[in-house]
């Protein structure tokens, strides 16, 4: 590893560094301090990310928890700006609610109240791909990440350019467009998948369908979690052209409609509203009944540890023509790990053997290792810095010839 010449800039990592979760990057140049996402990891109990200084502006990169989850702490105690596109607003407004909302009901401890998440909508500032916004002397430049609808990249010219990825695809998917490289002299990007590439999409997509038609032609009820931002939109569109009777269950609902209000942050509004009009939508205890005499269930939450899919998993347990078919990452510690790893789940304190099929689809909206190689050489930047994954080293050491790689760990000062 290089020996890297002090410069202007400075990061530190308040979380998210060597790990997936929790990220919160701090940047100081010239007397400017920004802080990058600042997120909580939705473990069992959550984990949470150090405590930020104060902070004029909060650049956040998109909606999932993992980035957005702690803003209202830090709305709420100094008065932060949170600048992003409208999308990611709606969407981050949701699941801050949400979030609290399970914190009351595990009896976690409440980062955050009512009065904390009115602040931080209050304190929202939109901006589209392609704006800018001057800070100081630091001009930041809105990219799409190719992640969920309205994620975004951090393009930051000072001297140098930075760019800060956030959570990146590269590939495009059925939902909207993959992200492009921006040439930069630094590059802070995201490595979950780092040493590990994933199937290929269309190929996978057939195998899940072919699933699907096996469980349904034996009998049994297809139950999909899915994550309701980005995920739930994803299997929707997969299913599209299918003849199932298709439910749909939780928070996916209420982003389905926010998603339509910023149509041009999809790839194809028309397909999703398609989309939306062929399944059939939950809204009560009876209606959930009724979704288990039909042959798809699509429901939060993605990993199993709350909302809807509890009530389907312990009616379908003992149902060996069923299938739960999992299509995202498990975090480690959640429900959705627990049925991976040992075919179980927590209901509430109460660890029952689920009988019905087990099985993953990789519908994973990060770019894979492949996708994260090419990505940085398109880039082509002076030194990568990279965080938010567990297996860094993977792609330092591929690359390890071609440029300077920084791995910080939580709280370590960066000079860039």
């Amino acid at each position: 590893m290089n020996i890297l010449p002090t410069d202007n800039m400075e990061i530190r990592f308040l979380g998210g560094a060597d790990e997936v979760g929790s990220l919160g990057m701090l940047m100081r140049n010239e007397g400017i301090q920004l802080l990058f996402d600042y997120g909580i990891t939705p473990s069992n109990p959550p984990r949470y990310p150090m405590k930020a200084p104060p902070v004029d502006n909060i650049l956040l990169s998109h909606a999932h928890v993992d980035h957005s989850g702690m803003i209202p702490w830090l709305c709420a105690r100094y008065n932060t700006k949170v600048i992003a596109t409208p999308p990611t607003i709606l969407v981050s407004e949701m699941l801050v609610e949400d979030a609290l909302k399970i914190a009351k009901a595990e009896a976690f401890p409440e980062p955050y109240n009512e009065e904390d998440i009115i602040k931080t909508k209050e304190n929202f500032r939109a901006v589209d791909f392609k704006d800018y916004r001057m800070f100081g002397d630091l001009e930041v430049i809105f990219h799409s990440a190719g992640h969920i609808p309205g994620a975004s990249m951090f393009e930051v010219k000072g001297e140098k350019t930075t760019l800060f990825t956030g959570d990146i695809n590269t590939i495009s998917t059925r939902l909207i467009w993959g992200a492009r490289p921006v040439e930069c002299d630094n590059l802070i990007m995201e490595s979950t998948y780092a040493g590990r590439d994933h199937p290929e999409r269309l190929k996978m997509e057939y195998e899940f369908l072919q699933k699907i038609k096996e469980v349904v032609e034996r009998g049994g009820i297809a139950l999909v979690p899915s994550f309701a931002v980005g995920r739930t939109q994803e299997i929707m569109l997969t299913l599209l052209e299918s003849k199932y009777e298709i439910w749909l269950d939780g928070m996916g609902k209420r982003v389905n409609k926010q998603y339509l209000k910023w149509p041009e942050y999809l790839r194809s509004p028309k397909k999703m509203r398609r989309a939306m009009g062929r399944v059939r939508v939950v809204h009560s205890e009876r209606g959930r009944k009724h979704a288990l005499k039909g042959n798809v269930i699509i429901t939060t939450s993605g990993m199993l540890d709350g909302g809807p899919v509890l009530y389907y998993l312990d009616q379908l347990k003992d149902d060996d023509k069923s299938a739960i078919i999992l299509t995202g990452y498990q975090v480690e510690g959640t429900n959705g790990r627990l049925l991976l790893d040992k075919g179980m789940i927590d209901f509430h304190g109460a660890i029952e053997r689920m009988k019905c099929e087990i099985c993953f689809f990789d519908f994973s909206a990060h770019a894979g290792h492949k996708e994260l190689v090419e990505f940085i050489r398109e880039c082509d930047p002076e030194k990568v810095v990279l965080c938010h994954g567990d297996n860094r080293k993977a792609l330092a050491d591929e690359l390890a010839d071609e440029f300077t790689f920084i791995l910080p760990k939580n709280n370590e000062q960066i000079n860039l």
